[in-house]
């Protein structure tokens, strides 16, 4: 049975087979018992995650025909497709989870902050992004392309960049380059008074990332905490740790 591609649902199918390789290495450098893959479409990469011995695996594919495929191609994973979107499911197992996945690029950051909802039982997590997403995730401060994703990712997570993944990979090919990143979770994370004053913080200060933090963060924090020093920096300029340290300086 063959399959067509659905432009409405970011789909670029891996083909290259060295590149879904090179992805499965990065994977089995892990320990783990439960694995989710997300999207696995034609089921370049699906192939070889069934072969991994002694894991429970589940897929999660929205397109009704991409099921019928894979359950078709393959049927091991009979039973074991999620047939919903990501961003609407729950958990999909107890316990521990590893996520993987050449991620629809129309929602990989909204996947991205599923998985920080699902942290505390998301150790490591392996996905291919556009190559710029992917960049951003990674960046540290004083990148041109530190912002919102990097802080939010790395208060929980440590961001490794693995590899660039060409146009010439994939069917149809994108318009852009590739890359695959690992996510693994930090053993300690830096103290803030919640994760939505963070989020909101980090989201108000980047939105107007040219100002400085004192004009555009003006509405969180009292006159005199204003004062500080490090309100005349922009956001791009600030670490995680400051951030962090902000959010108990703010007014909510």
């Amino acid at each position: 049975m063959q399959y067509t591609l659905k432009k409405s649902l970011g789909q670029h199918f891996l083909k290259d087979e060295q590149v879904t390789r090179d992805i499965v290495a990065a994977l089995n450098q892990e320990t783990f018992t439960q694995l989710l893959e997300v999207g696995p479409g034609g089921g370049a990469l699906t192939k070889y995650l069934l072969q991994v011995p002694g894991i429970s695996f589940r897929a999660v594919e929205l397109d009704d025909e991409k099921v019928k495929f894979l359950e078709g191609a393959y049927p091991a994973i009979r039973g074991n497709i999620i047939h919903q979107s990501i961003l609407d499911i729950e958990p999909p197992f107890e316990g521990d989870f590893v996520v993987i996945g050449n991620f629809p690029y129309n929602i990989s950051s909204q996947i991205l902050f599923k998985v920080l909802e699902w942290k505390v039982q998301v150790p490591v997590m392996i996905g291919m992004f556009q190559k710029e997403v992917a960049l951003r995730i990674a960046a540290g401060p004083g990148s041109k392309v530190y912002g919102i994703l990097s802080v939010l990712v790395q208060a929980f997570y440590d961001v490794e960049y693995l590899f660039d993944v060409p146009q010439q990979a994939f069917n149809p090919p994108p318009k852009v380059m590739s890359g695959v990143i690992r996510l693994r979770r930090k053993p300690t994370t830096v103290d803030f008074k919640s994760e939505k004053s963070l989020s909101s913080l980090v989201k108000m200060a980047f939105n107007q990332r040219r100002k400085t933090l004192r004009n555009a963060t003006r509405s969180l924090f009292d006159a005199s905490v204003l004062e500080d020093e490090i309100f005349n920096k922009r956001a791009e300029q600030l670490s995680i740790d400051d951030f962090a340290a902000l959010t108990f300086r703010m007014k909510q």
